[in-house]
């Protein structure tokens, strides 16, 4: 028998080795779970089915079915996925010991119901253990409440089934009303001071280019020391957690009368904008029409006007519903007369503009059309007017400010709103400087926004020598101050003052006489400009006339020399010029 060579009994010895740790690892390991179709775990069958009610029947249709073997067992939607069932797989390995702190027992909760891990399958089982810690949630701290509601998220459709976020959010709000001077669930709708007027906060002069409303929450608005220390701490939590929430108490759509809680969904929405970016708005849709049904239902007792433009900002783009945004911009426009510039300056236009014009167009609509004309509502109707023409000035240079838009907003407010056109007339002269390719017939069209007897005579001065104003608008403004003056000079004298009743001159006789005589000079230098116009405009009609003719003639003398060469038979001569 031929002798083996220390070689070769060495490589018989780490094949027979090797094959028998794979059997080995085969015995040990011959259990494979995936977990929702991305982790694969290789484990101890034994080991697992003795705590997992739910593996165990797996395992057993498993073997009943006609396939080839280890083909392993399939899990789909595992709470916490990868993370949730590692921590089981300790577990079990660990004779059914493992840390539970509070960042972790609500996804083993949720873990041992999704895999049957209670007392009929194993004596002093997870589930069993979770639940006896849940029992002691009133002596938990503040954080790690907090710190297990929000680990809820890796598994929250089943953490709301079984009952535990509701067991979550009651011992958030009762540590809450135990730290609060008034109990939140008995807060009365009313509870709050009103907010201040936005009259105080005006927008800066000094501003260069495009500027928006300013995004800063109001100081009435940010959260006080007192009854508000929770808002930033539930910032942490998903939309889901803090719509359960709502729900819970009562105060989710249209059942939001609680302002304190209305407070606090605005906060929280302000803060997600601040951290996220919204790929995903359509999950604060309805904490968004929760938080507005709670403004409406203040209206102007709990939020001043730039309060509800500040909310407005903040829920606009989170998916807030037609019905809930007709609401609020029903009570803006309300209190259109309290706004501010810097208030409707707001982003987010259309068709590529700067501003959100449509906006304001809506604002201005509800303000008048709940306006009634008295003495004491038109001086609301004629501030509204004076906001309006600052408006159009600052947004006059936007590039992508359409004609129409500017027509409309002009046109939005009756002529009894503006007590004098110079604001508008500034305004429109911006916009043609801004938009120098614009054709007469735009340019004409937009003129009639303006009304020219109330334009003062510097105004119409400036707009006679407006090059970027058409000649014939210039012409009708003119004639209308023209018309104007004329009826001033020509009151009876029934109108005038009685000179036995008017008083003595003071001191200031000389100065009132002198600026009298300077707006005389002032009428005399428009009439001559008008006078000039109105040749200007006589001349340019004759040397029209003239062209006129020269052109009929032209064509009269090119078809009679037409007919003159086409009959004759000798060579054709060259057209003469007239």
């Amino acid at each position: 028998m031929p002798s083996l060579s220390l070689s070769h009994t060495l490589s018989l010895s780490l094949f027979a080795s090797a094959h028998a740790s794979k059997v080995a690892m085969k015995e040990l390991c011959d259990l494979k779970v995936n977990i929702n179709g991305e982790h694969t775990f290789y484990l101890n069958q034994r080991i697992m089915c003795k705590y997992s009610g739910r593996l165990k029947k797996l395992v057993k249709q498993e073997k009943r079915k006609a396939q080839p073997r280890n083909q392993g067992v399939q899990i789909s939607g595992f709470p916490g996925g990868e993370e949730g069932f590692e921590l089981v797989s300790r577990f079990c390995y660990n004779n059914g010991k493992i840390p539970i702190v509070p960042s972790t027992i609500s996804l083993l909760h949720c873990c041992a119901i999704y895999l049957e891990m209670t007392e009929e399958v194993s004596p002093c089982n997870l589930l069993t253990q979770t639940e006896y810690l849940m029992d002691g949630l009133c002596y938990w701290s503040w954080s790690d409440i907090l710190a297990s509601l929000k680990s809820c998220e890796q598994c929250f459709g089943l953490a709301e089934s079984s009952g535990l976020v509701d067991r979550l959010i009651s011992a958030l709000f009762t540590k809450i009303s135990a730290n609060t001077e008034i109990p939140l669930l008995q807060l009365p709708a009313n509870a709050a001071t009103p907010l201040p007027s936005s009259s105080s906060c005006s927008s800066s002069p000094d501003t260069v280019g495009f500027r928006c409303s300013s995004s800063k929450t109001p100081e009435s608005l940010k959260p006080c020391s007192n009854r508000e220390w929770w808002f930033d701490d539930l910032t942490i939590l998903a939309p889901p957690a803090i719509e359960r929430m709502m729900r819970l108490l009562g105060y989710y759509g249209s059942d939001n009368k609680n302002l304190l809680l209305t407070r606090f969904l605005l906060h929280y929405l302000r803060a997600s904008m601040q951290r996220w970016f919204f790929d995903y708005r359509t999950e604060y849709a309805g904490l968004a029409d929760t938080a507005v049904h709670g403004v409406v239902l203040m209206g102007r007792t709990a939020f001043s006007c730039r309060g509800l433009f500040w909310v407005l900002r903040v829920v606009s783009n989170l998916g807030l519903s037609r019905e809930c945004r007709y609401k609020l911009e029903k009570l803006m426009g309300l209190v259109l007369d309290q706004a501010t510039l810097d208030d409707l300056l707001v982003s987010g236009g259309t068709e590529g503009a700067v501003y959100d014009v449509n906006l304001v167009l809506r604002l201005v609509r509800v303000f008048v059309s709940s306006e009634e004309y008295g003495d004491a509502l038109s001086r609301r109707m004629r501030k509204v007017g004076r906001l309006i023409d600052k408006y159009l000035a600052e947004i006059s240079p936007d590039q992508g400010l359409k004609v129409q838009k500017f027509l409309g907003l002009a046109e939005s407010l009756p002529d009894g709103a503006r007590e004098c056109y110079d604001g508008v007339y500034r305004a429109l002269d911006i916009y043609l400087e801004s938009h120098p390719t614009l054709s007469t017939e735009e340019r004409t069209s937009l003129c009639r926004c303006l009304n020219y007897e109330k334009l003062t005579l510097e105004a119409c001065k400036d707009l006679a020598k407006n090059r970027r104003i058409p000649p014939g608008v210039a012409v009708q403004a003119l004639a209308s101050q023209q018309a104007k003056l004329q009826i001033n000079a020509h009151t009876s004298p029934r109108d005038r003052p009685d000179p036995s009743e008017t008083p003595r001159l003071t001191y200031h006789s000389r100065a009132e006489s002198t600026s009298l005589e300077e707006d005389l000079d002032e009428k005399q230098e428009l009439r001559l400009n008008l006078y000039k116009m109105q040749n200007r405009v006589m001349e340019l009609e004759k040397v029209c006339r003239e062209m006129k003719g020269q052109m009929s003639k032209m064509a009269k003398s090119k078809s009679f020399n037409h007919r003159s060469c086409y009959h004759s038979s000798s060579s054709r001569g060259m057209p003469r010029l007239c």
